[in-house]
């Protein structure tokens, strides 16, 4: 097998993100700087020889992808498994309006301690690596471009490196907007060749 290569990228900045309000789910647009961002990441994507381009349905990242796309000459394949993970209750919240109880719990263990309401943490993490098992299969030997969103790509990577997942949040405390990280998937091996690079 040949490998390929996944520059996994979490979206531009939403007016939510600004806020350090959960998202998940919900749609909300991306921001000036958040549309700033995409367009860096339209600057940086023909340098790196991207061959494809996937996204998640949410609007956030579709707009994120598309200037990218347009500048490589590429469309744009969306996966509903590289959507966020539905935080529940915490939809739409900052943490401090949330009962302390459940905020502790998640704090202790965010996975075990997932906000009520939510999806399981590792049920997300296994719909979304077997999207970018799919996203390798296909597009083997070659490099793709993958928009998706903060939770659920540091959960992926700790699912693909062996990392307990309840540590996703202190092991990969944080992954700014239209950062880059860099996997080398090969069959069911993976690789990380960067973390959180910024454009």
């Amino acid at each position: 097998m040949t490998a390929t290569t996944l520059y996994l990228v979490r979206h531009g900045q939403t007016v939510w993100h600004a806020e350090n309000r959960y998202a998940g789910i919900s749609d909300i647009a991306l921001t000036g700087t958040g549309r700033d961002q995409a367009r860096r990441l339209a600057e940086w994507a023909p340098g790196a020889a991207i061959d494809a381009v996937w996204t998640s349905p949410l609007s956030r990242s579709r707009a994120t992808a598309a200037p990218a796309a347009a500048a490589l000459g590429l469309p744009v394949t969306v996966d509903g498994d590289l959507v966020e993970l539905d935080f529940g209750t915490a939809e739409g919240h900052v943490l401090g309006e949330l009962p302390p109880a459940a905020v502790a719990a998640f704090r202790a263990d965010p996975v075990a301690g997932a906000f009520p309401g939510g999806e399981p943490p590792l049920k997300a993490a296994a719909r979304g690596i077997g999207a970018l098992r799919r996203i390798a299969h296909r597009h083997e030997g070659r490099r793709v471009l993958v928009v998706t969103h903060n939770t659920l790509l540091r959960l992926m990577l700790c699912e693909l490196l062996g990392i307990p997942a309840a540590r996703y949040r202190t092991v990969f405390p944080r992954v700014g907007n239209c950062a880059v990280t860099e996997l080398r998937m090969t069959g069911d091996d993976t690789a990380l060749m960067a973390y959180n690079i910024p454009l």
